[in-house]
């Protein structure tokens, strides 16, 4: 992805047929061609008429709400939320059969002290995602004092501007998961810890100042 204006859609970091058997390639098809690829259309189409804010970075035009200007404020707060949440939700995946199926390094100490157990861990991010109500993403962050929580945000809104950094997420809205499980989110965040990808949340955990 550029890191402005004009944003692209970036690539999956795998082929659409993956993730498979638990979350399916015309999923993930329509979920990156088009939801994914609409935020990064709407968003660049707004930032044409703004050309003071295309010299910001997806971070910034998520955490600098006041900069931008209030007719198109919240438009591109959206689409910029949705873009960069999108590209956290597929990049903390992996191919099915790749993962290790827990944390490692830092981060599994992390969670240890945070929550007492990996499974503890689980379960609370896993009720996190159930109770969410109606379309929204949860996410592992960590505070600006270092430690970590499991957050809900509606819609497109990020733990950016709380001055926390993802780690990684799990999209909750229906169409990350409406093909295969139709109502039975469940099922879909049973299967979705079976991808995650947890040396790139050590890496990005690492990464955090």
């Amino acid at each position: 992805m550029n890191e402005h204006y004009p944003f692209i859609l970036a690539p999956l970091p795998y082929p659409c047929d993956a993730l498979e058997p638990y979350i399916d390639s015309l999923t993930v098809t329509i979920h990156h061609e088009r939801h994914q690829a609409g935020y990064v259309q709407a968003l660049n189409e707004l930032l044409c008429g703004c050309p003071q804010l295309q010299g910001y970075s997806l971070e910034a035009l998520i955490c600098n709400k006041n900069e931008l200007p209030e007719k198109v404020r919240d438009k591109i707060q959206r689409n910029a939320g949705g873009l960069w949440a999108h590209e956290l939700y597929f990049d903390c995946m992996t191919r099915c059969g790749s993962g290790n199926g827990a944390p490692c390094g830092k981060l599994a100490k992390a969670i240890e002290q945070t929550y007492g157990c990996f499974a503890q861990f689980q379960e609370v991010f896993t009720q996190t995602a159930l109770q969410c109500n109606g379309s929204g993403w949860v996410w592992l962050a960590c505070k600006q004092d270092g430690s970590l929580c499991i957050l809900c945000t509606p819609l497109q809104e990020t733990p950016l501007p709380q001055g926390m950094r993802a780690i990684l997420v799990v999209d909750v809205w229906e169409h990350a998961y409406y093909l295969k499980y139709q109502n039975r989110r469940e099922l879909y965040l049973q299967n979705w810890w079976k991808l995650v990808d947890w040396e790139f949340a050590e890496r990005n955990y690492a990464d955090i100042p």
